[in-house]
């Protein structure tokens, strides 16, 4: 990663505009994109982590001392360079800045070479420390990614390298990959591995939701936006601001919510239902789907515009059955992790079981065989027709309790086609209820919808 001047910002924070502006053009002139802030807070919602650049900070303000302003962007990253600077001589000041962790200290009517010298040196060093954490993140994330995506065939390794490389890359994209591959587990590795890994990670699956939820779900509300709503809501996009949003199943989303998207991408701005203002957005957008987007842009059900402003990147997830060699070493991933969850002690797998799942072939993917090992672990066999024990006591009470309950739903949500709505309705259960019980055992109603 190597940065130029053009690569990121300088902010000058300074209430007298005739500084702030000579400074600004000074900076200009050597070829950086510099911006002035009579405001400090408006210039501290610029700065995160990863954020490429100088802070210059007057020290005498009347809105904030500029002391105060230095505490705040160290807590936000403290190796963010923050030259201070005055028009007064004043040493002990200097001195406290320096201690507080600013980077120096400059008088106004310093020369101006002096105080282009100091900001290129603080370019320097913020540009060696965002690379060095780029390097540490993928030496730490090529170590615990083996623990996330498992497997030793080419197909898994060649992902696992994609990921890693992508992580750095702050760009969109897309993830492709059959249901039940772990697109969700590649995007969150996508977050934790990038310098995004501090701020939030938000997923929305785009197929379980009503349009009317979504679309309040996605850009968020204003009072009174619609009936019942009484309060603001932040939406999922605004809540992710400085990390990572992830749309599962994108090809699902309405017509009128994908231009909305592509407004938010493009402009980095979104407005709020049932308001006009603009509010700034600092996201990384990943859109999962189990269909092919270039064919559904093709044929008019995806918009073209937006697959192509995701599209900046893509990663294609293998099915189970284009790495069979991997069945053994994940079903027995899977089988400690749930070992470790129900409190059993571990048992080795047969080789004679697993050389019958690797025979097999597994429409679900990984998310079936994962289920395939916990069922085996309870003593329920492996076949997804045994979710329903009749005769097998073996076992904690809860444990068949909570696996008797886990096939019930699973058997309703089959004969309802994934139907969410329908499904809660024949259990006799409130919709939220079945969502949780959903979630609580790793149930996906894509699993069950018709392609």
């Amino acid at each position: 990663m190597s940065l130029s001047a053009s690569d990121g910002k300088v902010l000058v924070i300074d209430d007298e505009e005739i500084v702030r502006e000579s400074m600004i053009q000074t900076l200009q002139l050597e070829g950086y994109e510099a911006v002035g802030f009579e405001n400090p807070l408006a210039a501290l919602a610029e700065c995160s982590m990863g954020w490429q650049g100088v802070v210059i900070c007057d020290v005498r303000m009347d809105r904030m001392d500029g002391l105060e302003v230095l505490q705040k962007i160290l807590e936000v990253d403290a190796e963010i360079p923050v030259i201070m600077f005055s028009g007064h001589s004043d040493i002990a000041i200097a001195v406290q800045a320096i201690r507080l962790g600013a980077y120096d200290f400059l008088e106004k009517n310093d020369d101006p070479q002096h105080h282009l010298n100091t900001v290129k040196r603080a370019w320097k060093k913020r540009q060696l420390v965002l690379e060095n954490r780029s390097l540490r993140q993928a030496v730490e994330g090529q170590h615990e990614i083996h623990n996330r995506l498992v497997g030793q065939t080419a197909r898994i390794t060649r992902l696992r390298e994609t990921v890693i490389q992508l992580a750095q890359i702050d760009v969109d994209l897309i993830i492709n990959g059959a249901t039940g591959t772990g697109k969700e587990v590649v995007a969150r590795c996508l977050h934790d591995f990038s310098p995004r890994a501090s701020k939030p990670f938000v997923a929305l699956n785009c197929g379980a939701l009503t349009e009317s939820i979504i679309e309040s779900e996605l850009f968020g509300h204003e009072a009174g936006a619609f009936t019942g709503a009484n309060s603001k809501r932040i939406g999922k996009i605004e809540f992710a601001s400085g990390g990572t949003l992830f749309l599962d199943e994108i090809e699902s989303m309405p017509a009128s919510l994908q231009v909305r998207l592509l407004r938010v991408l493009q402009e980095r701005v979104l407005q709020r239902l049932g308001g006009n203002a603009d509010i700034k957005i600092d996201i990384r957008v990943l859109g999962a789907s189990k269909v092919d987007l270039r064919k559904a842009a093709d044929d008019g059900s995806f918009r073209e515009d937006l697959y192509y402003r995701l599209n900046v990147a893509s990663i294609e997830i293998p099915s189970l059955d284009q790495r069979k060699q991997d069945i053994p070493i994940l079903f027995s991933h899977f089988a400690d992790l749930a070992n470790q969850r129900f409190g059993r002690e571990s048992r080795p797998v047969p080789e004679s079981l697993l050389r019958e799942l690797c025979s097999r072939s597994w429409p679900g993917n990984v998310r079936e065989l994962r289920n395939a090992a916990e069922r085996w672990v309870l003593g329920l066999g492996v076949d997804s027709d045994s979710e329903l024990p009749a005769e097998d006591t073996d076992g904690h009470l809860d444990e068949l309790v909570a696996s008797y309950e886990r096939g019930v739903i699973i058997a309703a949500l089959k004969a309802n086609k994934g139907q969410v709505e329908l499904t809660a309705e024949k259990l006799g259960v409130p919709r939220k209820k079945l969502y949780l019980r959903m979630k609580k055992y790793g149930i996906e109603r894509s699993d069950f919808t018709q392609e």
